[in-house]
């Protein structure tokens, strides 16, 4: 692909009612912006989202795990999934690079279910911060 062809859409699923989800969605959102050829979709497959029903039979192994989806309809999950978004990113291209060398994508996605076991604990915090905050108001 040379500089000016758009790679092909690459639809990030998300859970738009997880408050760690939406916060680095939004990140990746602007980010994605300012990579005119991205090609990043980005699809709330929660109950509540607007999309949540085309995914429904899937919604608890999508949710599991981070999931990019390729035009084909063939998905990555996990540090793969990452590496794939990442590379379309201005900023963090450099870490898809990274994932390029021996043994390193094995190593993110250690490090990546390291993170899966903590981030309900992430998550419930956000959320307690969050209704904290809606009470000062």
């Amino acid at each position: 692909m040379n500089a000016h062809q758009t790679p092909e859409t690459l639809t990030v699923l998300y859970d738009g009612s997880c408050p760690l989800c939406q916060m680095e969605i939004a990140h990746l959102k602007g980010l994605a912006i300012k990579q005119t050829n991205s090609a990043l979709c980005f699809v709330d497959i929660s109950p509540e989202g607007e999309n949540g029903l085309a995914f429904a039979v899937d919604r608890v192994n999508l949710m599991a795990r981070f999931h990019v989806q390729l035009q084909d309809g063939s998905r990555l999950s996990g540090a793969a999934a990452f590496v794939a978004m990442w590379s379309r990113l201005p900023g963090w291209q450099w870490l898809a690079r990274l994932a390029q060398l021996p043994g390193m994508l094995n190593l993110m996605e250690l490090a990546y279910r390291v993170f899966l076991h903590i981030r309900p604990w992430l998550q419930a915090a956000l959320k307690k911060g969050n209704n904290d905050h809606h009470l000062r108001l």
